[in-house]
Formats: C-alpha cells, structure tokens, sequence
C-alpha cells in the first residue's frame, strides 16, 4: 500500500453547519463492501475515500459505519497535542519513523485549521510529513477542524475507525492546538501526548488549562534549548501535587463514608498510572525512542489494569450520544422551517404559554410525549 497522498479535505466547501444536514447536491452511489475491502487490502484510494465519505457526512455513511465497527478495536489510538510551535508535526514526523523501525503500521489523521474561505485544512501539504510519503505502511490524511473548538475535527472518531479497521498498528492524531477548551483528545485517544518546549511558559500553561488532568505522556521537544531541564523538573512538580491532591480527597472519601482509617492495600485495586515526564529533540530524533516504549507501557497498564475498556465504552456512548442529537437537531431544524418554533414563540410573547411548556410540545413533536422538563441546572442523575 502507498502512503496516503497528504491533501486538503475532499469536503472542503462544506460549512461546519452544513454537516450531519441533508443539502440538494447529489451524492455519487457507494459501492460499501468493495470500499471497504479494498481499504482492508490496502489501497490508499479507498481509504481516503472513506474519509472523504465520513467527512461529507455521507448518507451511506450508516452503512460504512456498520461494515467498520466488526474490524475495528485493534489499534492503538494516540493522541498529540500541544501549543502551537512546540514542533507537533516534527515530532509526530520522528515518532512515525521510530514506530516503522519497529515494525508498525502507522495511521495519522492531523486536523488542521480550518480556511476561513473553503473550509478546508489551511496546512494540508504537511511537508515535515512527507519524508513517509513512499512508504507502503503509513497513511496520512489532513482534516480540518472548521471550527470546532476541542480541537480535533467532529469526524475524528469516524475517521479513526476507517484507520483501525483498516488493519493500522497505531492510529495518531495529531490536533489543532491545546487551550482551556482543547482537551477533547482525552476522550478520543487511548493515550494522550502533550507536548511542551522550554521557554514557552508551557508548564504553567499546562496547569491552567487543565492539561495535566489528560495527559498521559507528557513530553518536553527541543530539549537542546535553555530551560528544558527546568520545564520538566516543573512539570513533575505539578504532577505530584496533582497526585497527593487526589490521594487526599480519596481518603477524605473513605474516612467521610465510614470507611477504615488503614490505608488501602495496593492489591486492591488496579495500580495508578504516573504520567512520564520525558525530554526529546524531535528534529534530531533524540528521545524519541523513549517516547515509543512509553507509549507500549501505558497501553500495557491499560490493558492489564482494564481502563482501556472503560475508555473506550466512555469513548462509545459519548459517540452514540452525538449521533442521537445531530439526529434531533435535523429534526428541530424541520420543524423550525415548518413554523412550528416561530408558532410558539408568538404564544410565548402573548402570554398564552410559557417556555417550558413549548418546549415540552416541541419535544413532543420530536420525540413524543415525555416527563415534564426538569430544570436545566438539576442534575440529571
């Protein structure tokens, strides 16, 4: 198989609210069980499009789903993300040659900024990518965020399971950028890389935005300069804090429940992960290797300890979720076209009812009848 042909997204005119809507240009026939074999075999072409499919919210796209989910499951789904010029792409560059050292099959779907004009990946050349560009067991394929703010593309999950079922080793997925609301990879990757330079204030960064809640692996690129030695002494800090803060609040747990003041024996219970602090020089692929085998050892904790199975259920539902309401919002949106949200609105404003209750014959309409509304800050348990 060739690598994959690095380009923009194949969808790339499509408005972010075009998405999961019916829209009147017409849609090419889909051969599903041939696409899907060639895919398993190995061509390119049918992988990207696959990916083209997913992204375009094809309506063959159910049935893709359907022919996937029995072939998926078997790879390892990584997740790299940090502040924009901590070298993602170089790094993600040295990992894919490192990983190909040992044999392994490399997917990489890198989401990209969205153009402000088409909509599609503003960096879809990924030059420091194409050192791969001949080799048979890598693919690479640009996805572009269009706006959607946890940083990673809404058809990121559909497109990682294209990869996995297509018989990939490892699946990365190198984000857009990390910020206090770019955190999304943690629900999507089995384990998650954040990325950090010296000098860049990344370390307190990390604290604010919460990154340090979602990584699994935390490495510090371009090691070579002033302060990387500082950088990773200040992360390790902040983990251990993070870690005597969680002890603490468990042991009030079980000390407030009437629980034994002894502390619990380590055999009880599955073994912590303690996040790797680690140091490279990605363009000179110093560290990298350590990266790797780090990388082995947390999929072999989640494995053992049964996490990589709570995530991935986590991973699912909050999928099965998504899918259900993009399904109402289509709905919703064929009722407000019909004048049934202006048509109770203008009861609203006379007086003759009151929000809950249009909403409540809304959902009706939708749905059917259901319990009356709770308020929306109650919590749903």
């Amino acid at each position: 198989m060739a690598a994959g042909r690095v380009t923009p997204s194949s969808s790339a005119c499509r408005r972010p609210e075009d998405h999961h809507l019916s829209t009147s240009r017409p849609h090419r026939e889909v051969d599903v069980p041939a696409l899907v074999e060639q895919a398993r075999a190995g061509r390119p072409r049918a992988l990207a499009r696959l990916i083209s499919l997913v992204e375009d919210a094809h309506p063959a796209l159910p049935e893709i789903t359907a022919a996937l989910v029995p072939l998926a499951g078997r790879a390892h789904v990584v997740g790299i993300t940090g502040s924009p010029g901590v070298g993602k792409s170089t790094s993600t560059n040295a990992l894919i040659r490192e990983l190909r050292s040992r044999g392994r099959r490399v997917g990489v779907l890198a989401v990209d900024p969205s153009s402000p004009f088409t909509g599609g990946a503003l960096l879809g050349d990924r030059i420091r990518m194409s050192d791969h560009a001949l080799d048979p067991d890598v693919f690479i394929r640009s996805m572009a965020s269009r706006g959607h703010l946890g940083g990673v593309s809404w058809a990121t999950p559909q497109a990682i399971r294209v990869l996995d079922a297509a018989g990939f080793d490892v699946v990365i997925v190198e984000t857009v950028g990390v910020g206090q609301s770019e955190v999304e990879i943690a629900g999507l990757a089995d384990t998650s890389v954040v990325l950090l330079a010296p000098g860049m204030g990344d370390g307190i960064q990390a604290a604010k935005a919460g990154i340090l809640e979602i990584g699994d692996l935390f490495v510090v690129n371009k090691a070579d300069r002033d302060g990387a030695d500082s950088t990773v002494r200040d992360l390790r800090h902040m983990i251990s804090l993070q870690e005597r803060q969680a002890h603490d609040e468990r042991a009030d747990g079980e000390h407030g429940s009437g629980g034994s003041d002894e502390p619990p024996h380590e055999a009880a219970a599955p073994r912590r992960w303690r996040p790797r602090v680690l140091k490279t020089v990605a363009s000179a692929g110093t560290g990298v290797a350590d990266v790797a085998v780090s990388l082995d050892e947390h999929l072999a904790w989640l494995t053992g300890s049964g996490t990589l199975a709570q995530r991935r259920t986590r991973r699912a539902a909050h999928e099965i979720e998504t899918i259900a309401l993009h399904g109402v919002r289509r709905r919703l949106a064929a009722l407000t076209g019909g004048g049934s949200v202006a048509a109770l609105a203008t009861e609203v404003v006379a007086g003759s009812t009151d929000p809950y209750a249009a909403a409540e014959a809304l959902l009706a309409r939708l749905v059917g009848p259901a319990s009356p509304p709770a308020h929306p800050d109650a919590d749903p348990s």
